[in-house]
């Protein structure tokens, strides 16, 4: 199987997948399988070195976990085995400058949740018992470690980052970060946490949205990096009950309307959302890579950042065209609730739910 970099064993079977990615790379920053897993990714950073080699990207293995495994679990176990064969690194940026980092997992299934937080070939996984977590730019495990590397503890005492005596903290032992801090200093983790314990207890695909967009907390990015994508999936526990997944497929959430799908048989490529490719020719797979940067842009992506600039500029058209994509979205909503209030699925109309809707979004651009 040729990932980003590296070529890898192919599993005996693979599972039906929907990604949110950059559209140069293999991998995915966060996707959904048919089975109700959604895993997305973050990158950080701490004192274990990052390998300056090709080899998985942790975006890679967002898809990876997502092809290979039925439950969240699973996920997890793929991820680290795939990690402890083939180790993570090489650029994460379609350029000549090099951007690397380590990698961090927020995995979910319909009944349990976990993070998996990485440093080079070791790991820390915490189990979600309960409540509302997040993840951000920075290891976030403290002393609830549920499963781990087996040398993670000795390697650290080798390091000479841990004593062995005092209790094991995951994120003050291979990072940097005050955990004692954490929760209140100001920052995209913490401000993250906030806002999901605002609402704990009632937290609606609607509010999840509104957190996504908010851009006072960080967490939508404005500036050098931005949101270019966002996802939220809701997952019944009631196994007759669809999962429903919301992508933007489109930058800055604030301006951009999530889209419903729903993992039904015969969808069809979701055309008017994928990039074109450019097989071997693609700048990406030549050495030296990155020489030049082709248009990757999709149908919606040049429609959105047309869009985009009529808000920003001509203030009567841009509220109108807000006002109109945000109607868009709360119908979509409304179809979605009533789906799961009724449990009646009518396959054809799944099918091209999110087609359908990238359509009307097509048209109001």
């Amino acid at each position: 199987l040729q990932c980003t970099y590296i070529q890898i064993d192919q599993a005996e079977r693979t599972h039906a997948v929907v990604l949110s990615r950059p559209a140069w790379l293999w991998g995915a920053e966060m996707g959904a399988n048919e089975h109700g897993v959604c895993i997305g990714n973050e990158a950080v950073w701490g004192r274990e070195e990052i390998c300056d080699g090709e080899a998985l990207l942790g975006m890679d293995l967002v898809r990876l976990g997502l092809e290979r495994a039925d439950t969240a679990e699973k996920a997890l176990t793929v991820i680290v085995d795939l990690l402890e064969k083939y180790g993570q690194g090489g650029n994460c940026m379609e350029s000549q400058m090099a951007f690397t980092y380590h990698n961090s997992f927020l995995i979910a299934d319909r009944k349990e949740a976990w993070v998996l937080e990485t440093s080079g070939k070791y790991w820390a996984a915490e189990k979600i018992e309960g409540g509302v977590r997040n993840i951000s730019n920075q290891l976030s495990i403290t002393t609830k470690i549920d499963r781990e590397h087996p040398e993670l503890k000795n390697y650290a005492k080798s390091q000479g980052w841990w004593d062995g005596k005092k209790e094991f903290d995951f994120a003050a032992t291979y990072s940097y970060v005050n955990t004692a801090r954490m929760t209140t200093s100001r920052g995209r983790y913490c401000e993250g946490y906030k806002l999901l314990n605002k609402h704990k207890g009632s937290i609606t695909s609607e509010i999840m949205m509104e957190i996504l967009r908010d851009k006072e907390s960080g967490i939508n990015m404005e500036g050098g990096f931005m949101t270019t994508g966002s996802m939220v999936s809701v997952l019944p526990q009631q196994a007759d009950l669809p999962c429903i997944h919301f992508f933007t497929g489109t930058p800055d959430p604030a301006r951009s309307v999530f889209k419903p799908f729903i993992f039904v048989p015969n969808i069809t490529q979701l055309l008017k959302t994928s990039s074109p490719t450019f097989g071997q020719d693609d700048p990406v797979k030549k050495q030296p890579r990155f020489q030049n940067k082709p248009d990757r842009r999709h149908e919606l992506y040049k429609k959105h950042e047309h869009a985009a600039v009529v808000m920003e500029t001509m203030e009567g058209k841009g509220k109108e065209m807000l006002k109109e994509i945000q109607k868009l979205e709360k119908q979509k909503i409304s179809e979605t609730e009533s789906i799961l209030q009724n449990g009646c699925l009518d396959i054809n109309q799944m099918v091209n739910l999110f087609s359908q809707s990238v359509e009307e979004e097509l048209k109001i651009y």
